[in-house]
């Protein structure tokens, strides 16, 4: 996409009172902004195939059903929602199965969460090719998290990585955060559990230098069979001497905690629905935490081109796969660490013959057929409402060559 530069204000602080938010979606902007972001950005295919499918989610675009309560004889039309990746409507359900699905595979060690970052001057390299760097990212993690096991403890470790790109004001800012469980395969195949020195199980600064090691020759690699090393040879020099950021937290609990915090970045999107304030033709003002400034909440307006292209920074390559496990956490390795898993108690096993929606009910403690209006009835199913076949707005601003 084509750069732009959008207006936007000094970021100001928000009291700790609660804020009285309107009720504004990334779906809003995307109806009073989306014609004009296209026309000045020249998105992508798949970027436009993925903005299509949050500006219609939950709309009569997708279709949906006509349900009527059992009790109250209550009628609501309920519409299909996107299912896409990026869409902030569509993460709460599919977060919480997820995350039950981790716990009856959590191993019964302490965990540890370490996050990988990567200096703002790469953010240029990353977006000439971000399917690239970040499955170089990723192996670069790992292979880092796989040296320090080895050398530290004489283990195969494990690790589940997740991938965020986006800061908290939409720039981009790619990271890995990383669980790491405190066992390992020894080369005999034996399993041991580790002790970290301290609050860590690795030293942080040795893991930050080698991660800049490994991804930095990497880089470097991928420049000169391009041959536009030279070009770049400043920048790499000039990181080559500059610290790079991995953070550690001390052990994480049980397996329940350890979940509740998966559950917090496993299907996270770049924004919030609760975070955005205004959708006005002045801009999008939205919430964010200053981390620079002791992470105090404050209020940023973009122009809404410039929030959309900045959301649109975020959008995934197609079929990208974002969460990844390695080591001892692969599949592969499931029945080698069958003992250290926690024990199911009778209660958690006989949830196997639970109905979908019994299990969300269960999990998240909503229940979508219940009936909002009397509460005490079920709605049921009583007509399909077909997709309406209506030609995109985006669409028909693209140009043909694409």
């Amino acid at each position: 996409m084509r750069g732009i530069s959008g207006a936007q204000s000094v970021g100001h602080p928000v009291s700790s009172a609660v804020v009285e938010r309107p009720s504004f979606e990334v779906a809003d902007v995307l109806q009073r902004f989306g014609s004009r972001f296209v026309a000045q950005c020249a998105p992508n295919v798949f970027t436009l195939r993925t903005l299509d499918a949050l500006a219609k989610c939950r709309t009569a675009a997708l279709g949906g059903h006509t349900e009527v309560c059992s009790d109250c004889g209550s009628v609501r039309i309920s519409y299909n929602s996107c299912g896409n990746r990026h869409c902030p409507k569509c993460q709460a359900t599919r977060q919480a199965l997820w995350a039950e699905d981790r716990s009856r595979e959590a191993l019964d060690v302490k965990h540890f969460h370490v996050v990988f970052t990567i200096p703002e001057a790469l953010n240029a390299l990353c977006m000439e090719d971000s399917r690239w760097f970040y499955s170089v990212m990723f192996a670069c993690v790992w292979d880092t998290l796989l040296a320090f096991g080895y050398s530290r403890y004489g283990v195969e470790t494990g690790a589940l990585c997740v991938l965020h790109t986006w800061g908290q004001n939409l720039t981009l800012h790619p990271h890995i955060h990383c669980i790491v469980p405190a066992a390992g395969l020894t080369l005999r195949g034996r399993i041991k559990r580790l002790s970290g020195q301290g609050k860590y199980l690795y030293p942080v600064g040795m893991l930050s230098t080698v991660f800049r090691g490994k991804l930095l020759e990497r880089i470097k690699s991928r420049l000169k069979e391009q041959n536009i090393l030279s070009a770049h040879q400043a920048l790499l020099d000039a990181l080559w001497q500059k610290p790079w950021v991995v953070y550690c937290e001390p052990p994480l609990g049980n397996a329940q905690q350890i979940v509740r915090y998966l559950g917090q970045y496993s299907h996270r999107v770049a924004i919030s629905n609760r975070r955005i304030l205004r959708v006005e033709e002045a801009g999008v003002t939205f919430l964010y935490k200053d981390y620079k400034d002791g992470a105090r909440k404050k209020v940023l307006t973009l122009s809404g081109v410039e929030f959309l292209r900045r959301f649109c920074l975020h959008i995934l390559p197609c079929r990208f796969v974002k969460i990844r496990y390695y080591g001892i956490l692969s599949s592969k390795r499931k029945e080698a660490l069958r003992s250290l898993r926690v024990k199911k108690s009778e209660a958690e096993a006989s949830t196997s013959e639970e109905t979908r929606i019994q299990r969300i009910v269960r999990i998240t403690g909503f229940n979508p057929c219940a009936c909002p209006f009397c509460k005490t009835g079920t709605m049921h199913k009583v007509e399909l409402l077909p997709r309406i076949r209506a030609p995109s707005v985006l669409y028909a601003l693209v140009d043909s060559s694409y």
